[in-house]
């Protein structure tokens, strides 16, 4: 009697597809680490930040795709044994906050008797990740949703820079550990389709902001324009948030 051999694994195309996926997700981590090379090098001036800050727009194009393709390919089912989430979090962490509080630091926009509000905002987003009710089931964020890669590039391009910037900081901080409502652009919903079209010629602006040289000055009228985009959001945030205040009342 032949005896049988032990089956091979069966990797099949749903299989290979959720791999993929998980891979493209993980690109952000090389992103990231790409990102800290360049803010450990010494003296990093404006050219450094840009290059930075194209990083980070990479980075937001992954998580922004990543995961639309996971629900393609039905990942949970694919590949059940890796939790992308848990990836998706740690790269999260490092560009949307590590980083840009880094480049803050880094870029010298804040007074040295200042610099404390960036641990401030590092421990405000650790909160945030790991609170379990953080993504609504309607599609919302509750408390700021550590956009801080957003912040760093505001805080240099206008530019605001000392104390006020470390007002900007240390507001957006404790506005995490506030319960209201922030649009999450890739969810369901009509403010969230508004602000996903509205982000669309938002990032080209900003993009052409980034491909053009960095002098060292501000980024003059064509920043202030895309200025409009994260105002209306937070506008839009927090007066969603009072009515709905208002009206349980």
């Amino acid at each position: 009697m032949t005896a049988r051999r032990p089956s091979l694994p069966v990797f099949t195309r749903r299989r290979v597809l959720g791999w993929c996926v998980h891979a493209y997700t993980g690109t952000g981590l090389l992103l990231a680490a790409a990102v800290a090379a360049l803010l450990v090098q010494p003296d990093p001036g404006p050219e450094t930040f840009r290059a930075c800050f194209l990083l980070f727009l990479a980075a937001v194009f992954v998580d922004a795709t990543d995961g639309t393709l996971a629900r393609l390919v039905r990942i949970r089912e694919a590949v059940p044994e890796f939790d992308g989430r848990r990836l998706d979090d740690l790269v999260d962490f490092l560009t949307y906050t590590c980083l840009p509080l880094l480049l803050i630091d880094r870029a010298g926009l804040l007074p040295p008797d200042a610099r404390w509000v960036l641990l401030a905002a590092l421990v405000a987003s650790g909160y945030g990740f790991c609170q379990a009710g953080i993504k609504t089931a309607d599609g919302a964020f509750l408390g700021f949703p550590s956009y801080w890669n957003i912040v760093a590039y505001y805080l240099l391009r206008l530019p605001i820079d000392g104390w006020a910037a470390a007002a900007v900081i240390l507001v957006l901080a404790c506005l995490t550990f506030v319960p209201s409502r922030y649009p999450y652009p890739t969810q369901p919903g009509r403010a969230n389709r508004w602000m996903l079209a509205l982000s669309v010629p938002w990032a080209a602006v900003n993009l052409i902001d980034l491909l053009r040289p960095w002098d060292g000055g501000g980024g003059g009228a064509l920043v202030w324009a895309s200025a409009v985009y994260p105002a209306v959001y937070l506008g839009l945030s927090w007066a969603g948030s009072l009515g709905r205040a208002f009206g349980r009342g």
